[in-house]
């Protein structure tokens, strides 16, 4: 066997035993057995609180405008508009604050006669004890009212299998920029 074959075998088998992220093991074979093992599982509540900063103005905005119809400029909601987000999620407010994860995916204008946005994200943490994990969102958006429930409907990691409802409030919106900061209160059930 040659020195190259060694070398990525070597590389293989270090690969096949890097740490799980907080006790879950990825791959295929992996998940298998975690499926197996789930009639003896309890499942648990888990209540995270964070802030999502969409920022569309400025040098380094988190939000781009990707395509729109043809209509949507002179719609009242804007209806067609589609933004891909790469959001940070903080522990507070502050835009200074300590990122826990960001929100990565896409939201679009899907009400013609009121605001309703189509949220399609997953929720990507990257610091504190569920670094490594995701939680998927996808529902309506109205961005308007006070609070919006949208259903958690999957996630990654120590979320495998989760569910739960993910409740938006606007802690600070710029009407002349669209920059916003929304508090998100997300209850999940997971195993």
């Amino acid at each position: 066997m040659g020195k190259l074959a060694m070398t990525l075998i070597l590389l293989c088998s270090m690969v096949m035993v890097l740490p799980a992220v907080h006790g879950i093991v990825k791959g295929p074979k992996a998940v298998e057995e975690w499926f197996q093992k789930l009639s003896h599982k309890k499942e648990k509540l888990t209540k995270l609180c964070f802030y999502f900063h969409d920022t569309l103005s400025g040098k380094t905005p988190t939000a781009v405008r990707v395509a729109q119809a043809n209509t949507t400029s002179i719609s009242p909601t804007l209806f067609g508009v589609i933004y891909m987000m790469d959001d940070p999620l903080t522990a507070r407010p502050e835009p200074n604050s300590t990122i826990v994860g960001r929100a990565q995916g896409l939201y679009g204008s899907a009400g013609m006669e009121d605001l309703g946005l189509l949220m399609t994200m997953n929720l990507v943490f990257t610091a504190g004890k569920f670094n490594g994990s995701s939680l998927s969102v996808l529902g309506r958006n109205p961005a308007l009212e006070q609070y919006r429930e949208m259903p958690v409907v999957g996630g990654s990691g120590v979320f495998r299998l989760s569910r739960g409802i993910a409740t938006a409030k606007t802690h600070w919106f710029d009407y002349t920029t669209g920059d916003a900061i929304v508090e998100y209160q997300v209850l999940v059930i997971h195993y």
